[in-house]
């Protein structure tokens, strides 16, 4: 089967790499050129994914036309700020694709929409799904155990997708709630910032797995009023990768929080990196939504207030603990 990869980051080339590795032939869009140059040439990734082989059933092209070009699916795997401009070129090329995916965890910082909202308007008529869960890109590429969620509403695509997409080392389970499984994947890399910030501070592993279990209900709470079953959050694509990204040493959402904690700008931060903390843009948009259902989300309201106001970490901890208590099961 012919896919289309599109995304050069690490996560994009992971898939890629995962998928050509189990047989199927890849195009991979890779929009730097000099990156997809060198990634022809050396057969390896080295901005995004150094020391990993791209096998050669995967090619690289810069040319997003031609990566689309006859593929049966389409996996998106753009940055959440690129997402929109990027499918809005995809949807003019799109020939035969049975099925377009996003692989993207975030949210459309322009209008607060999840991916699959932008793919279902950019490509009507052509089935859409997302891909989720606890998979850091290296150990995905390296081959490693890995499970994840692949979300859709027709149980036969779904079927479809698994086999596809899948392999007995990245094993995907189906499930039918897009709208649960795409806003665990988002709003977990806030958590994740929130996370680091608290290490950061020294507080302890009590903190840690307070923030991480609060933070699980603030996702819930939000997910759940915009149409997510609760049972989603406490799979794969909830506490799975919630947990992985708070914790996990590979978490470039938890490092954006430790290096904050320490006093460092966000800005100055961003700059040294080609890779992005997606939960810096997701976080305005999180409270956008979360003020449109009337949810409350006091985790996010701080973590915002530490990334674009310049509060202090101490000041946004001191004013969780703060907070008037309350009931666990209300």
């Amino acid at each position: 089967m012919r896919i289309a990869v599109i995304g050069g980051g690490s996560w994009g080339t992971a898939l890629a790499v995962h998928l050509g590795r189990a047989g199927q032939s890849v195009r991979l869009w890779v929009r730097e050129r000099d990156l997809c140059a060198l990634i022809t040439s050396r057969h390896e990734n080295p901005w995004f994914l150094p020391g990993v082989e791209v096998p050669p059933t995967v090619a690289a092209t810069a040319e997003l036309e031609e990566a689309v070009a006859d593929a049966e699916t389409v996996v998106v795997v753009v940055p959440s700020e690129f997402f929109g401009s990027v499918i809005g070129r995809i949807a003019q090329a799109l020939s035969r694709s049975r099925a377009i995916v996003s692989a993207t965890k975030g949210l459309d910082p322009a209008r607060h929409r999840r991916m699959t909202d932008l793919l279902a308007e950019a490509c009507p008529g052509v089935p859409v799904a997302a891909l989720s869960g606890p998979t850091f890109a290296r150990e995905v590429a390296e081959g490693r155990p890995t499970a994840a969620v692949i979300a859709c509403a027709d149980d036969r695509l779904g079927r479809d997708l698994q086999e596809t997409l899948g392999s007995r080392e990245l094993r995907l389970y189906a499930n039918r709630d897009v709208v649960g499984v795409e806003i665990g994947g988002a709003l977990k890399n806030v958590m994740a910032i929130a996370t680091g910030l608290a290490d950061g501070l020294g507080l302890g592993e009590n903190a840690r797995a307070a923030l991480i279990t609060r933070g699980l209900a603030e996702i819930a709470r939000l997910g759940v009023a915009l149409g997510a079953s609760p049972l989603t959050f406490a799979g794969l694509a909830g506490i799975g990768d919630l947990v992985l990204t708070c914790t996990g040493s590979l978490s470039r959402n938890r490092a954006l929080g430790l290096a904050m904690a320490a006093g460092r700008k966000r800005a100055e931060v961003e700059a040294e990196t080609r890779m992005i903390a997606e939960g810096v843009r997701t976080v305005t948009s999180a409270l956008a939504l979360a003020r449109t259902v009337g949810v409350d989300m006091p985790i996010c309201r701080e973590v915002g207030a530490v990334l674009f106001d310049d509060k202090p970490a101490q000041d946004a901890l001191d004013d969780l603990l703060g907070r008037e208590l309350r009931r666990e099961d209300a």
